[in-house]
């Protein structure tokens, strides 16, 4: 596997250490220990595998009962000015992310929840759309927007914040064919390091590490031509049987 981050810079990157996290009564993520430096990280598992709660984790966005997680040296959750600069998440739901009733709010609020004044967030704002040939789109409503389009403007607003590493939730879950496949280009580009959480194998193709998570714990690690189809083969048999009987309630 090969990583496009600085070998040198042994704070560059994610490390989780022994990492244990209830919810609920249930514990969702086991001691879990991984360094992640890769450009392209990819983690599968089924639904109810714990990969959304290690996205929040580490996002910052939820603190671990033990162990610990840092990100580029720091902890995401202690300190929130530095995870701002340097995480960005593009949530499943678009609406879940939005708070802004126009485009041209939403993209600036990031901007200037990282100290720059209003009145340049705006314009930075509207040099991005227009680079993107969305000019029009500043003073849009956001309720005119399609379910693809607020996608891909809550996926604007983290760039501009010019974040070191990007998480994406089921980027592609809900979208249309089309919507897919412009997002998917959009992401192959991406110079930050992006970790993709899914439970569809074929999104993972072009990732440097796939980690496969089952029940809060690591199943398998390593490139994706190994780990898909492990990956695979074991949800096909566990198809033929109840899919879901052992997955906690």
């Amino acid at each position: 596997m090969t990583s496009k981050s600085s070998g040198s810079d042994l704070a560059s990157g994610i490390d989780l250490a022994a990492v244990t996290l209830t919810l609920g009564g249930n514990q969702v993520i086991t001691d879990l220990t991984l360094r992640l430096t890769e450009h392209r990280i990819g983690i599968l598992g089924r639904n109810g595998s714990g990969k959304t709660t290690l996205l929040r984790l580490i996002a910052g966005l939820v603190a671990p009962d033990k162990g610990a997680v840092r990100v580029d040296g720091f902890d995401p959750f202690t300190d929130r000015r530095a995870a701002i600069s340097a995480l960005g998440i593009l949530f499943q739901n678009p609406d879940h992310q939005i708070l802004f009733p126009t485009v041209e709010e939403e993209l600036a609020f990031g901007l200037t929840q990282q100290g720059i004044l209003q009145a340049e967030a705006l314009g930075q704002a509207h040099r991005a759309l227009e680079a993107e040939g969305r000019s029009h789109w500043a003073r849009a409503p956001i309720s005119s927007l399609s379910q693809g389009q607020r996608h891909y403007l809550c996926l604007l607003a983290v760039l501009l914040m010019k974040p070191g590493t990007i998480l994406l939730d089921e980027p592609l879950a809900g979208l249309d064919l089309p919507t897919q496949a412009r997002l998917t280009r959009r992401f192959a580009t991406l110079p930050q390091r992006t970790v993709t959480i899914t439970h569809d194998p074929e999104t993972l193709a072009a990732t440097d590490r796939v980690l496969w998570l089952e029940q809060g714990r690591i199943a398998a690690d390593g490139p994706p031509h190994k780990i898909v189809p492990l990956f695979v083969d074991a949800m096909s048999r566990i198809g033929e049987r109840d899919a879901d009987a052992d997955l906690a309630g």
